[in-house]
């Protein structure tokens, strides 16, 4: 199965700021989704037909910067094999009901990487 990018995550302290500069500068969607005090999440839509729609949120335990999220048809053995290669677990596999099942791994040079399980697969 190949496995494409398929989501986007920028968290900055100034998610609200970055989300209009966005939508102002693409015109991109910006649907902001309902979340715990402090934590600013807005879904972006590109609109593009093509590419990783994505979201500007800002969640001050998670780090800050772009994660990347790869499309996968077993997330708990992406997770193995990431162990394997000397990448270590950073948040087991996750399921959101009617959402998501997702799980972030690091490689071995510390950088954080999420895999998504596959809608196909659901």
């Amino acid at each position: 199965m190949p496995n494409p990018i398929v989501h986007w995550e920028y968290n900055t302290p100034e998610a609200e700021k970055v989300q209009q500069f966005v939508k102002d500068l693409f015109g991109w969607t910006i649907n902001p989704v309902p979340m715990e005090p402090g934590y600013t999440y807005g879904l972006v839509l590109t609109n593009a037909g093509r590419g990783a729609d994505g979201a500007i949120h800002y969640q001050a335990q998670a780090p800050r910067g772009v994660s990347i999220y790869v499309e996968v048809d077993d997330p708990q053995a992406y997770l193995d094999k990431a162990v394997q290669l000397g990448g270590s677990i950073v948040m087991p596999v996750t399921v959101i009901p009617n959402m998501v099942t997702f799980a972030i791994l690091s490689d071995p040079q510390g950088n954080m990487w999420g895999v998504v399980k596959s809608e196909e697969q659901r």
